[in-house]
C-alpha cells in the first residue's frame, strides 16, 4: 500500500537539492551523490523495494516551484509555513543554523547587529533564510539572486554588506578564499524536513521513517560519514 501512495509511478523520484551542502554532495555521477538526505532517499526506496531517480535542483526554491507538477514523490527541504500549501513535512530530522558572511573590514561582529537602515544582503532566492529573512528584517535591504551560491558571488561582485545563508556552507567559502569572515551567532536554526506531495497517508509514513531513522542513529552516521560535524540531530518529534 505504501508503495502505491508514495511512488505510485514504480519508481521513486526523490529531489535533491544540492545547493545545501550539509545535506548533499554530488558524485561522480548523480547516482553516486551523497550526503544524508540522498541516503535516507535510497533507504525509503528500498523499504518500498522500488528504483530510486535523484533529481537534481541547485535550491529549495526551484524544487517548490515544481511541486505541483508531478516531478517528484518526496523531497528534503527546510520547514516553512508558506510552503505547505503543496507539501507535506514531517518533523525536522536535522537542525542546520543560518549564518552571515561579511568582509573584514565590515564593522559587523554579531549576526544581532545586521538588521539596521543602510544594510544590504544577499540571500538564495526562495530559500528557507529568505522566506525568514523577509518576514522579520525591519531594517536590511535583501538582494536575491536565484541559487545560494550565486548570492555569495553576488556578494562578492557587487559589494554587498552580508551574504546570507547555511552557516556551515559560508564557514567552507570563508576557509577557501581571503577577506571574508563569519559574523558570530545565527539568526535562525533552519528546520529541515522531509516532504511529500502525495497527502496525509503519505506524510504519515515518511514521518515515522524519519522518526526511526533519527532513533536508530541512522541519521547522525549520514551526517557524520559526510562531514557534516556541525549540523545536529533533530530531536524526537512530540506530534501525538
Amino acid at each position: 500500500m505504501e508503495r502505491e501512495v508514495i511512488a505510485p509511478k514504480g519508481v521513486l523520484r526523490a529531489a535533491i537539492n544540492f545547493g545545501n551542502v550539509v545535506l548533499a554532495r554530488r558524485g561522480p555521477t548523480l547516482a553516486e551523490s551523497g550526503g544524508v538526505s540522498v541516503e535516507i532517499a535510497r533507504e525509503l526506496a528500498r523499504r518500498l523495494d522500488v528504483p530510486l531517480e535523484l533529481i537534481a535542483f541547485e535550491g529549495a526554491g526551484d524544487v517548490v516551484k515544481v511541486a505541483k507538477d508531478d516531478v517528484f514523490d518526496v523531497a528534503f527541504m527546510a520547514i516553512d509555513p508558506k510552503r505547505a500549501a503543496d507539501l507535506g513535512f514531517t518533523a525536522p530530522y536535522v537542525l542546520i543554523e543560518g549564518g552571515y558572511m561579511v568582509r573584514n573590514a565590515s564593522p559587523l561582529k554579531h549576526a544581532d547587529e545586521v538588521d539596521r537602515p543602510g544594510t544590504r544582503m544577499t540571500v538564495g532566492n526562495a530559500s528557507a533564510y529568505d522566506l525568514y529573512l523577509s518576514r522579520t528584517l525591519q531594517h536590511a535591504e535583501i538582494t536575491r539572486a536565484p541559487t545560494s551560491a550565486e548570492a555569495i558571488e553576488l556578494f562578492i561582485r557587487e559589494g554587498f554588506d552580508v551574504a546570507a545563508g547555511v552557516k556551515a556552507a559560508l564557514a567552507a567559502y570563508v576557509e577557501t578564499h581571503d577577506g571574508v569572515r563569519l559574523l558570530d551567532g545565527r539568526f535562525m536554526v533552519i528546520e529541515q524536513a522531509m516532504v511529500t506531495t502525495h497527502g496525509p497517508e503519505a506524510v504519515r509514513f515518511i514521518s515515522a521513517l524519519i522518526e526511526e531513522l533519527k532513533a536508530s542513529g541512522f541519521v547522525k552516521r549520514g551526517l557524520l560519514e559526510s562531514g557534516q560535524v556541525d549540523a545536529i540531530v533533530a530531536p524526537p518529534s512530540q506530534a501525538p
